[in-house]
C-alpha cells in the first residue's frame, strides 16, 4: 500500500505531517517505533580519571548519560562502541571567586561523525583548582533497552480534522468558542479569514485554536478523518526528525518482512 504523506511542518529537529490512508494500529506502530526502535548513541560507561568537583563521579555519569550525541544512520552496527574524553579545569587560584563551566561541547569523540548534538548542555561547574578529567564508552542501542536511546523526545498523532461550513450562523444561536487542537483540512475556503484553498492543512496554532477567530458568523461541523493522522515529531538532536521517521518506518518494514519469511516456512 502506498501512502501520501504532507508536511504542515519541517524543521531539522521538529516536524508536523499528515499521513493517509492509515489504520489507528499503524500510526501508533509508527509512534512507538520511533520511540523504541531507532538506534542512538549514548554513553553507558565512564572512567573518571580526576574528579576534584563538588559533585560525585555518578552524578557525573547520570548527566553524561542525559547528553544527546549525533548519530549519523547506517555507520554503525547495534552494540557498537565509540569513546570519548574531557578534560577541563577551573579558573586559576589567583581567582578564587570565578568559575569555569564544563560544556557538552569539550566533549571529544575518536570517531569524528559522533559528537554531541548541542555543545551548551552543562555538565559541573569548576572553582578555582578543581578538575574534571574522564574517558567514557558510547554504544549504539535502542529505545527499548534505555530511556536514554530514545532519540525521539517527544512523538504523538492525532487524527486529521475536517472542518466543513453548514451555513450562516443564526443571530441567536450560541456563541461557543469551538475549540479545535492539532491540524484542520479545509473544506470551507471562502469563508475563511485570509488566504485559504481547499485541502488546504492548518495547524490550529495560527488561528489560535478557535474556530470562530478563522470563521466569524458561520456554522461550522468538525469531524475527525479517520483514515487520516497527524504525527508531531520532536528529537534531541541525535537525529533529524526525517531520520527518525524514516529509520522508524524502516524498522517496521524489517520486522514485517522477518514475519513473512517465518510464517513462509
Amino acid at each position: 500500500m502506498e501512502y501520501e504523506v504532507q508536511f504542515v511542518e519541517r524543521n531539522e529537529r521538529d516536524a508536523r505531517f499528515v499521513a493517509r490512508p492509515m489504520t489507528p494500529a499503524f500510526a501508533n506502530g509508527i509512534r512507538r517505533a520511533m520511540l523504541a526502535d531507532v538506534p542512538t548513541f549514548s554513553i553507558d560507561d565512564v572512567r573518571v580519571i580526576e574528579n576534584s568537583s563538588v559533585m560525585f563521579d555518578e552524578q557525573i555519569g547520570l548527566r553524561l548519560g542525559l547528553v544527546p550525541l549525533v548519530t549519523p544512520p547506517g555507520e554503525f552496527e547495534h552494540g557498537e562502541e565509540v569513546t570519548l574524553s574531557l578534560d577541563v579545569s577551573g579558573p586559576a587560584r589567583e581567582s578564587p571567586d570565578e568559575t569555569r563551566t564544563a560544556y557538552s561541547g569539550d566533549i571529544v569523540c575518536s570517531d569524528p561523525m559522533v559528537e554531541p548534538a548541542d555543545q551548551n548542555v552543562p555538565i559541573i561547574d569548576l572553582k578555582a583548582d578543581q578538575r574534571l578529567q574522564f574517558e567514557a564508552d558510547a554504544v549504539l542501542d535502542v529505545g527499548r533497552e534505555h530511556a536514554k536511546h530514545q532519540g525521539g523526545v517527544a512523538v504523538g498523532y492525532r487524527h486529521l480534522q475536517r472542518v466543513t461550513d453548514a451555513g450562516e450562523r443564526g443571530e441567536f444561536d450560541d456563541d461557543d468558542p469551538h475549540i479545535v487542537r492539532g491540524v484542520i483540512e479545509d473544506h470551507a475556503p471562502e469563508h475563511a479569514e485570509g488566504d485559504a484553498s481547499e485541502g488546504d492543512l492548518v495547524a490550529t496554532e495560527a488561528f489560535d485554536h478557535t474556530l470562530r477567530n478563522r470563521y466569524p458568523g458561520r456554522k461550522l461541523d468538525v469531524t475527525d478523518v479517520e483514515d487520516a493522522f497527524v504525527f508531531h515529531v520532536e528529537t534531541d538532536g541525535s537525529l533529524t526528525a526525517d531520520q527518525l521517521v524514516e529509520q522508524a518506518v524502516g524498522s517496521l518494514k524489517s520486522r514485517g518482512q522477518e514475519l513473512r519469511e517465518a510464517v513462509q516456512l
